[in-house]
């Protein structure tokens, strides 16, 4: 029986990874045991961030809003409390966009809601 090296294999799966992780720091760019750990963590903060981006964005929106809304006289949680009693169908994200572009848009909506 012929001897079967894995020399194609393992040098395809090493260069592979090490393109993956090209431009990280020291010898996590180029020492494959050390490019393996670091991709992993890489990979396990941007899981990580990922979902942190949903969060942040709720709270800028939420901040944005709470800002129209106090300049005519109303916090963020009473604003919030009675679009939900008038049955307004706004989500967080376009009443943002809503308070940034058309801030006479926006006035309309709080007098409504008044």
């Amino acid at each position: 029986m012929t001897r079967v090296t894995r020399g194609l294999g393992t040098k395809k799966r090493h260069k592979n990874l090490l393109a993956r992780v090209k431009g990280f720091r020291m010898m996590n760019g180029n020492v494959f045991s050390r490019a393996k750990n670091a991709l992993a963590k890489a990979w396990t903060n941007a899981f990580i961030g990922r979902k942190l981006k949903k969060r942040d964005f709720r709270s800028l929106w939420t901040i944005r809003i709470n800002i129209a809304a106090r300049q005519h006289e109303l916090s963020y949680s009473k604003f919030i409390n009675l679009l939900n009693i008038k049955k307004v169908k706004l989500d967080r994200k376009a009443l943002s966009n809503i308070a940034i572009a058309y801030p006479e848009v926006f006035k309309n909506i709080v007098d409504f809601v008044k």
